[in-house]
């Protein structure tokens, strides 16, 4: 097994990191300096009615490279998630003000969870995974949205949907349909599934 390869994950995550650390790994965390709003506005630019998946996958595909070009000898994971609804694609909110608007625009509705990871070494991708997950959000009150912004405060603002699915976030939802760890952020199955099969972890 090539335990001396060392394993980089290009992301401030704290999901991904969490999810990684709890899978045993023995990782480093480099965060990507890549421009991911211009990168998908780009994207959306040119092809208006682009799949979530498309925006994933490259976002995925940007971050494995960029850190992968300052540590060639690494193995570098790099991965996004892109929140669908409908044609329209969301980004993080910035504000508290902004994730209240996000979530009324979710609220009574099913929307599409899309997270992509990539492998780079040497600067370049040789691996790429995208799952996907639906989830829909009960209609609930104003009042209950007031007091889950309270409650969940700032740190939901590291959420593309602004909510914590392993948290209090859960109460949000009528149904959930799609893997666990895709939702959080990562397929993380099919990673390591590749993390074996590269001689990275032990099979």
């Amino acid at each position: 097994m090539a335990d001396a390869v060392r394993l980089i994950l290009a992301s401030a995550s704290a999901a991904r990191k969490t999810m990684l650390t709890a899978a045993g790994l023995n990782f480093d965390c480099v965060p990507a300096q890549i421009d991911e709003a211009a990168i998908k506005a780009e994207m959306l630019r040119e092809t208006p009615n682009i799949e979530a998946s498309d925006i994933a996958a490259r976002l995925a595909a940007e971050k494995a490279m960029a850190v992968s070009a300052q540590f060639p000898e690494a193995l570098v994971i790099g991965s996004d998630q892109v929140l669908a609804l409908r044609n329209r694609v969301f980004s993080k909110a910035a504000t508290l003000g902004e994730a209240k608007g996000v979530l009324e625009q979710l609220r009574g509705r099913t929307h599409e969870l899309v997270s992509g990871a990539a492998l780079a070494q040497g600067g370049k991708v040789f691996w790429e995974s995208i799952d996907s997950a639906e989830l829909t959000m009960r209609n609930f009150s104003d009042e209950f949205l007031t007091m889950y912004l309270d409650h969940a405060g700032d740190r939901i603002l590291g959420s593309v949907g602004c909510y914590e699915l392993e948290g209090f976030g859960l109460q949000l939802f009528d149904s959930v349909e799609g893997d666990y760890f895709t939702i959080l952020g990562m397929p993380l199955l099919a990673l390591l599934a590749e993390l074996r099969s590269s001689g990275v972890v032990m099979s």
